[in-house]
């Protein structure tokens, strides 16, 4: 067959697309541990998560849930830091431990074949971490030093600020980490978290990447033995104080020539109606380099090299926030500027061209996060553990497809209202 050079080859719109989730295996090991996995690899790589309840939201003193995460690998009564860290070294493998809002989880990478050796290391670090005395210590001078040097930067106190502003500082969403909470922190607080928190009857277990029944069968023997018992948790409840003033300013460097702008507002999370289709919207407004708000307030006016708006979904609750970091003497100007492309949003339908590339935008973004075993594994992940099934994912490829600019307006008109929303100034 002859290609005909002098004929461009026909481009389409992600949005004709067909997307298909791929489907992802689930069982239960002996023991009732939950394990999803994915068979979509070509290398002999995998990536396994422990997801455990044991974010912020269960914490019983600030600061707790980060340290108990962050010093899970330091030692156990059988290794100690070193050893755990050169056996990981060894096999090339690395292994990850996060603590967020809601959970912790602990994610290992490695060749598929070393699952064998590594295993029952990652069981050990589960289900015996020790938090060794001099570990702690460690950890809280460097948790010190790393926030001191952080409070200087502008961005990282306003991001602090306009959390506990619409949350409250006593609500795990609006929690921010103090140096007197870091202080007081002991090894005896860690060993309680952690045994209240990382119940590997409370685990779920995703794995993805060039695995199948043999790989499966490993995870089986080293996590499907013990005997479990659930948590028994009392559930808590924490409310956001009322907020007084929308406008909050703090002068965190008086040399600074910088200042930085947080403009936020409460906003459900993913089971509420209007978060897919407020995810579109909010595309347009300031979610991606050729948005609005990039548009107006970097490409024209110059006030900055960067501005985003973001919606943040948490379990229990989320926000919409515009940040971005401008010259302290066109704040108010850039505030002026996002204000005003709200109000835009509000009274004005977007063009159906600005619309379809937001949409191609979106779809196109999708089509990468189904390319390999590890995005598509995340995908899942976020279904799961917000008591999704995939035809959540359908749905929202639907809503991207056929949302009109009416609807959006009408979306705006709800959520982008100026007097809705709180600004925290950090220079």
């Amino acid at each position: 067959m002859v290609l005909d050079r002098k004929s461009p080859p026909v481009i389409h719109d992600a949005i004709e697309f067909d997307f298909k989730l791929p489907p992802i295996n689930n069982r239960l090991l002996e023991n009732g541990v939950p394990l999803w996995w994915l068979d979509a690899g070509v290398q002999d790589l995998v990536q396994i998560d422990w997801i455990f309840p044991a974010g912020l939201w269960f914490e019983h003193r600030p600061s707790v849930a980060q340290a108990t995460a962050g010093l899970l690998k330091n030692g156990t009564s059988k290794h100690t830091a070193a050893q755990i860290n050169e056996a990981l070294e060894f096999y090339g493998a690395q292994l990850k431990t996060t603590a967020g809002n809601d959970y912790a989880t602990i994610t290992l990478y490695s060749l598929t074949r070393h699952l064998p050796s590594l295993l029952p290391m990652v069981y050990e670090i589960i289900t015996d971490a020790v938090f060794p005395e001099e570990e702690v210590a460690i950890h809280k001078q460097n948790a010190i030093q790393k926030l001191m040097v952080n409070l200087r930067q502008c961005e990282f106190v306003a991001n602090q600020q306009i959390d506990a502003l619409l949350f409250g500082e006593a609500h795990p969403y609006g929690r921010y980490s103090k140096k007197e909470n870091i202080e007081l922190l002991t090894r005896e607080d860690l060993v309680t978290f952690f045994k209240a928190s990382y119940n590997l009857a409370d685990v779920k277990i995703f794995m993805a990447g060039k695995v199948g029944d043999k790989e499966v069968n490993y995870v089986n023997d080293v996590f499907g033995k013990l005997l479990l018992q659930k948590t028994i948790r009392e559930p808590q409840s924490f409310t956001t104080p009322p907020i007084t003033s929308r406008i909050h300013k703090f002068a965190n460097d008086p040399n600074g020539v910088q200042g930085a702008i947080r403009i936020g507002r409460m906003f459900p999370n993913r089971h509420h109606p209007d978060y897919t289709p407020m995810f579109v919207l909010n595309t347009l407004f300031g979610g991606y380099f050729g948005s609005r708000l990039m548009s107006n307030i970097r490409e024209d006016k110059g006030f900055t090299y960067g501005i985003y708006s973001g919606i943040t979904p948490e379990l229990k609750g989320g926000s919409i926030v515009i940040q971005t970091e401008t010259g302290r003497d066109v704040v108010d100007a850039a505030i002026k500027e996002i204000y005003h492309e709200m109000n835009v949003l509000c009274n004005e339908v977007a063009s159906d061209e600005e619309l379809l590339l937001v949409k191609n935008f979106l779809l196109g973004n999708l089509l990468g996060d189904l390319d390999g075993p590890f995005s598509i594994l995340q995908r899942w992940r976020t279904l799961i553990l917000n008591g999704f099934t995939e035809n959540h994912f359908y749905n929202n490829i639907n809503i991207y497809k056929t949302i009109t600019p009416k609807e959006l307006q009408l979306l705006a008109q709800k959520y982008y209202v100026p007097d809705n929303f709180y600004e925290v100034v950090v220079i």
